[in-house]
């Protein structure tokens, strides 16, 4: 389990595709290394990867074939920057909100309006996932939690603080680049009970 609060900005060093629709990725995390062991979970753009190995500040975590397809992790190229997370240890303040690292859909980003003190930012929304999404809600983009501005029948909005583009990768961020989406997963067990309650299961 994640709180959505990236603790910093790795690399990734390699890609190496290791047959059988499955790769093994290699990311500088300075910081989320420190203390890594070998199974221990980081959150990597907001997919829960589990380390196999640490090596100078280096963890490679293995990625299957359905979170490649599930998730914008596919896209990764050396070089490219991506926001880290370890797992919440139970005495932690959970400064966002509760992430599972469990990738829901891949959004897009569709505009960037910056202000004084601020920037908007607007993201595609897959149509399965609507129903989650409400104005003031929380979601997970690519690992960083954020409170939902607005929201459209297939698109929402957050404001990102400077900091929050500073230290994560939505600042760098073009428009057309590919997000992985987490929706409050309190929405879908509100959903499912209700669900269940209406169509005559148990109450």
């Amino acid at each position: 389990m994640f709180t959505g609060i990236v603790e910093e900005r790795g690399e990734v060093v390699r890609v190496t595709d290791t047959g059988g629709d499955s790769a093994l990725v290699a990311i500088r995390g300075p910081l989320v290394t420190s203390d890594a062991r070998h199974g221990d979970s980081i959150a990597v753009n907001g997919v829960c990867l589990t380390v196999v190995d640490v090596d100078d500040a280096v963890f490679t975590a293995d990625v299957m074939g359905e979170t490649l397809r599930r998730s914008a992790l596919g896209a990764l190229r050396p070089g490219d920057p991506v926001n880290l997370e370890r797992a919440a240890a139970l005495n932690s303040r959970l400064g966002g909100h509760l992430v599972q690292g469990h990738v829901d859909g891949v959004g897009e980003l569709l505009s960037r309006e910056p202000a004084a003190k601020w920037e908007t930012l607007r993201f595609r929304l897959p149509a399965a996932l609507s129903r989650y999404v409400v104005e003031k809600g929380s979601i997970t983009v690519d690992g960083v939690s954020l409170t939902v501005a607005a929201v459209g029948p297939d698109w929402f909005a957050v404001g990102l603080i400077p900091t929050t583009l500073k230290l994560t990768t939505l600042g760098d961020r073009a428009v057309g680049d590919p997000v992985n989406l987490e929706v409050d997963v309190l929405a879908k067990y509100v959903e499912r009970l209700l669900g269940d309650r209406l169509s005559g299961g148990e109450s």
